[in-house]
């Protein structure tokens, strides 16, 4: 354990945000090598500020006074310092300015990150990854009323023990209109987006230690389903005389060619199509779970889906590139799809971005690094998912070489007999 603090104060003016030549006054504190800034709430000429000697140049009465009040602050956040050093007292640069503008971070409850974490990713993660986070500390508030019996507790008073029981009331837990309870995945999803939420206040000191440290979450292994090669192909060439089946297998078939998802095919536009080096038509598109840049080059399938819909009613007067239909439609059609085509498996919009990974790619040799850029996935793991599915595919391929081979020899055995 660390038993000498390294502190530090000085003062800066904030001259990239300066507006009509006066920029704002910051302290900033450094406790071992991690710092934090307080605004001062007052204003200095940019002209006159000394960033070497982090004081206002001159004699002048305003100066006099501006440095004199920069002195007192020195002199107060050193106080608060001492004292905490004096009392034994943990110390970090965040509890510095927390004691130094009279809050208390001790006092800090579970209500407090959550509503800090709710403004923190409102316009920066996707609408659906909000709802799950919104969703999941529903789940924890109907603990503390249900369970604890209070509306809010201090993040001083989590631990493991906390963790542990809500995982237990979740696992006894009946959604209402659901005919079970919730599934063990589920579970530690919810926990999950609580623990980022926790992290999130171990990180900006709210709290001294994480509860989460020895907490794991353990998964159940389920394989992702997807349409083989001759489920897709039953698909491709079923002649639908409804317009709007017709429609939805040709987004469907366009997702598997593509491995794009229905939130980001329906923001699609004629400007997503460029022309890339190789003299080929590419689609460009940001996805939107992630706001990574995806780059896919157009197979003929996907085209043939393209061309089909280009100057289409539908197409012109929304300005997409093909024809937008809700999520819950979509995947509504999509069953009577399966239907039509003999497919016994429950047949999802998502299974087509499955498809494209295994049936489309991996199975014919693409490797796993090209198939996660072409996904959009952050993490190549998130990929390696469509492998393990992939590995069954060669051990059934393998098992048919075996038999080939197998017969072979019989072959010249026979032969040699006769001989």
């Amino acid at each position: 354990m660390r038993t000498k603090n390294t502190f530090s104060i000085s003062f800066w003016a904030d001259l990239k945000n300066a507006k009509n030549e006066n920029a704002l006054l910051y302290a900033r504190i450094t406790v071992n090598s991690k710092r934090v800034n307080i605004s001062l709430k007052r204003k200095v000429y940019i002209n006159d500020w000394d960033s070497k000697k982090s004081k206002v140049k001159g004699t002048s009465q305003q100066a006099r006074q501006t440095n004199l009040y920069l002195d007192q602050v020195h002199s107060r956040l050193f106080q608060i310092f001492q004292d905490f050093k004096f009392k034994g007292k943990f110390i970090t640069a965040q509890l510095v300015k927390a004691a130094y503008l009279g809050e208390s971070i001790s006092d800090k409850t579970l209500l407090n990150i959550f509503d800090y974490h709710r403004k923190k990713i409102e316009n920066t993660l996707a609408v659906g990854t909000i709802r799950n986070f919104e969703v999941s500390t529903g789940y924890v508030l109907r603990y503390l009323n249900e369970v604890i019996k209070t509306s809010d507790i201090y993040l001083k008073q989590l631990d493991y023990k906390f963790i542990s029981d809500f995982e237990t009331f979740l696992h006894n837990y009946y959604p209402k209109n659901h005919p079970k309870a919730l599934g063990h995945n589920t579970v530690m999803k919810h926990i999950q987006r609580l623990r980022k939420i926790i992290t999130l206040a171990y990180h900006i000191e709210w709290i001294d230690k994480d509860p989460f440290v020895r907490w794991k979450p353990t998964y159940e292994k389920r394989e992702r389903q997807f349409l083989t090669e001759n489920e897709l192909a039953n698909i491709e060439n079923y002649y639908f005389p409804i317009e709007r089946l017709d429609r939805v297998r040709d987004l469907f078939v366009f997702s598997c060619y593509t491995g794009i998802s229905y939130s980001d095919i329906i923001r699609l536009t004629p400007e997503n199509i460029v022309m890339d080096i190789d003299g080929h038509n590419w689609i460009y598109t940001k996805r939107k779970k992630t706001k990574t840049l995806v780059k896919i080059p157009i197979l003929e399938k996907a085209e043939y889906i393209i061309d089909k819909y280009c100057g289409h009613p539908i197409t012109q007067v929304s300005g997409t590139l093909l024809p937008v239909l809700t999520n819950e439609k979509l995947n509504l059609y999509l069953k009577e799809v399966a239907d039509a085509c003999g497919i016994s498996k429950n047949l999802t919009f998502h299974m087509a971005r499955h498809t494209f990974a295994t049936t489309v790619t991996l199975t014919n040799g693409v490797p796993i690094e090209t198939v996660s850029k072409l996904h959009g996935h952050t993490k190549i793991t998130t990929t390696q998912i469509y492998a393990r599915i992939i590995d069954r595919k060669i051990s059934e391929d393998m098992s048919s070489l075996k038999n080939v081979l197998k017969s072979k020899k019989i072959i010249t055995r026979k032969f040699n007999t006769k001989k």
